[in-house]
């Protein structure tokens, strides 16, 4: 278990996890930069409603991120079995029947 002392606008944060501290600063560095990027919004000075939107635009990068990894193995497994086509029937990994 790692103690890994951040900061994250402004606050100190010791987080306490399995990861290495290199990765819990650098998660709360995103954190911190998409607060602060809330919060360059004139309307929004509360730092509990930034820390929720920013919060939202994480989970919609990770949303998005998701989505365009579905994308790539299904583009994979498409060229795979284009692939496979050209093998000789004893490579390409399936039964002959």
């Amino acid at each position: 278990m790692h103690s890994t002392r951040v900061k994250i606008v402004g606050e100190e944060y010791t987080i306490r996890s399995t990861v290495p501290p290199e990765q819990t600063e650098a998660v709360a560095a995103h954190v911190d930069a998409a607060i602060r990027k809330v919060l360059e919004s004139p309307t929004i000075t509360d730092p509990g409603k930034a820390a929720i939107l920013a919060a939202m635009a994480i989970t919609d990068e990770l949303f998005r991120e998701r989505e365009a990894q579905r994308a790539v193995a299904e583009k994979m497994k498409t060229l795979s079995g284009e692939l496979r086509r050209w093998l000789p029937p004893g490579k390409r990994g399936e039964s002959l029947e």
